[in-house]
C-alpha cells in the first residue's frame, strides 16, 4: 500500500506540473547553493575580522579616521598609556595641574633644530626668577637646576641633563626614554612630565637648516630610535659622502629624498610607531603623511606649553602664566636671520618645491598658530592685570642674582646651534 500511495502522489504531481520532478530538484539545488553562499560569507567576515586585527596595528587603525577633538592640555602633565608613570586617580579628579617644583614635576624640553630652541633653553637655565637659581659651572658645561629643597632636577633639557635620549631627541624618543634616564640619575619616584617645545615658520626653518648644514652641521649623533632600535642606513640613506655636506647647493639639498629637514617639525612631534618608524614601505605615503600629521597635532595639543619663534612676547606670557614663573628679561623678536635673506634669493621653482616638501609642517604650523592664540586669549581673560603685565614682561622689581656663566665658552662638539 505504501508503494502505491507514493506512486500515485508522484503521478498526481507529474500531471499537475509536467516538469514537477525537475523543478523540485532545482529548488533543492538553489537552497543548497544559498546555504553555501551564506556559510562562505560568514567565513569571509570572520576571516576579515581576525585578519584585520592581526595585520593592522592597533595604533594605526585607531588613526585611520580623523582624530576626535581633545581638550587643550595647557599647563597639564603629559599622560601616556605606555608610560609607567601616568596619573593617579586623585590626579585625574583634580583639575588643578599647577607645576610643582617642590614635588616631582619635570619639564621636558623637546628641542627641534633651528626653531630658536638654543636661545629658549638658555632662558630656562639662566633667566628664570627662581627660589634656587640654576648654577652653571664652567668645568661641567652644564647647569644644575635643582628643586628648592632637594638635589633633583626639575628640568630635562640639553643644558641640564645633556642629550640623554639622543641628540635632538623627538617625541617618540623622549616619551620612551626620559623616565628611565631620570631613574638612573636620581631616586626612582613617580614623576609628572610637562612637555614643552618651540615651533617656527616652516619655510624659514627649512632654509635656516640648509644654511646650517651648508656650514658643516651634520647632527650625526642623532639616533632616530623607534621601537627599540635605531633607523638603518637603508631607511635613512645619507645625502652626502664624506664627513659632512659643507658647501651644499640649495638645489642638491632639496633633491635628496632622505633629507630629514623636510617636514622635520611634524616628524619630530608625531608618534612614529604609528607609521612603522622610518620604514617608508610600511604603508603608502599618503597614509603615512596623514597619520603623522594627525599625531603631531594631537601631541602638540597635549603639551603643557609650546611657543612660536615668530611670537616671542606672546610665547613668554603664555609660559609665565602657565607655570607661574617669571623671566627676568623680555624675549627678543629677531626677524632678521640668515634664512630671511635666503628667501629673497629663491626662484619660483625653488620656492614651490620647498613649500611642497614642507606641506605637512605648513599645515601643522597653521594649526599651532590657532592653538597658540586660543591659549593666549584664555589666559588673558583670566588676568585682571593683563595690560600692565604684558607691557612689562621681563621687568622684575626683585630678582635673585643671575647665574654667572659665559655661554660663548660652551662647546658642544656634538651639536653647535647657530641661528
Amino acid at each position: 500500500m505504501k508503494n502505491v500511495s507514493v506512486q500515485v502522489l508522484d503521478s498526481d504531481i507529474a500531471l499537475l506540473l509536467p516538469n514537477g520532478v525537475y523543478q523540485i530538484k532545482q529548488m533543492e539545488a538553489k537552497s543548497s547553493r544559498l546555504k553555501q553562499i551564506c556559510l562562505f560569507c560568514l567565513a569571509l567576515c570572520l576571516f576579515g575580522i581576525f585578519g584585520f586585527g592581526y595585520f593592522c596595528p592597533e595604533k594605526v587603525c585607531a588613526l585611520k579616521n580623523p582624530l576626535p577633538q581633545m581638550d587643550d592640555n595647557i599647563g597639564k602633565p603629559l599622560t601616556l598609556e605606555k608610560n609607567k608613570i601616568g596619573l593617579s586617580y586623585d590626579d585625574m579628579l583634580n583639575d588643578d595641574f599647577s607645576f610643582d617644583m617642590d614635588s616631582h614635576d619635570v619639564m621636558v624640553f623637546l628641542h627641534m633644530q633651528k626653531t630658536g630652541g638654543t636661545s629658549f633653553g638658555k632662558h630656562l637655565v639662566h633667566d628664570l626668577d627662581l627660589k634656587r637659581p640654576c648654577t652653571c659651572p664652567l668645568t661641567r658645561k652644564r647647569c644644575y637646576c635643582f628643586r628648592p629643597h632637594s638635589n633633583q632636577s626639575w628640568l630635562f633639557s640639553r643644558y641640564t641633563t645633556g642629550w640623554k635620549c639622543g641628540l635632538h631627541a623627538d617625541w617618540t624618543e623622549l616619551t620612551g626614554c626620559v623616565d628611565e634616564k631620570l631613574d638612573e640619575l636620581e631616586d626612582v619616584v613617580k614623576r609628572r612630565y610637562f612637555y614643552i617645545t618651540l615651533l617656527r615658520e616652516p619655510i624659514s626653518r627649512y632654509l635656516s637648516e640648509f644654511r646650517h648644514v651648508q656650514r658643516g652641521a651634520t647632527w650625526k649623533g642623532s639616533r632616530h630610535f623607534c621601537k627599540n632600535r635605531a633607523a638603518t642606513i637603508d631607511e635613512i640613506p645619507p645625502c652626502y659622502e664624506g664627513e659632512n655636506w659643507e658647501g651644499v647647493k640649495l638645489d642638491d639639498f632639496i633633491k635628496c629624498e632622505s633629507n630629514l629637514a623636510a617636514n622635520r617639525q611634524t616628524r619630530m612631534l608625531a608618534d612614529l610607531e604609528l607609521v612603522g618608524c622610518y620604514d617608508s614601505k610600511y604603508m603608502p605615503k599618503a597614509d603615512r603623511d596623514r597619520i603623522m600629521l594627525a599625531s603631531a597635532k594631537k601631541n602638540l595639543q597635549s603639551m603643557a606649553f609650546f611657543g612660536l619663534t615668530e611670537h616671542q612676547k606672546i610665547s613668554q606670557y603664555i609660559f609665565e602664566e602657565t607655570f607661574n614663573l617669571r623671566f627676568a628679561i623680555p624675549f627678543e623678536q629677531n626677524n632678521s636671520t640668515l634664512s630671511s635673506t635666503t628667501i629673497t634669493t629663491l626662484n619660483p621653482a625653488q620656492a614651490a618645491k620647498i613649500a611642497e616638501l614642507n606641506k605637512l609642517d605648513i599645515d601643522l604650523y597653521n594649526f599651532a598658530k590657532e592653538l597658540l592664540m586660543s591659549r593666549f586669549n584664555k589666559l588673558k581673560s583670566r588676568d585682571d592685570d593683563f595690560e600692565e603685565r604684558f607691557k612689562h614682561l621681563g621687568v622684575l622689581n626683585v630678582r635673585n642674582n643671575p647665574t654667572s656663566f659665559d655661554w660663548d665658552k660652551l662647546d658642544d662638539s656634538a651639536d653647535i646651534d647657530r641661528k
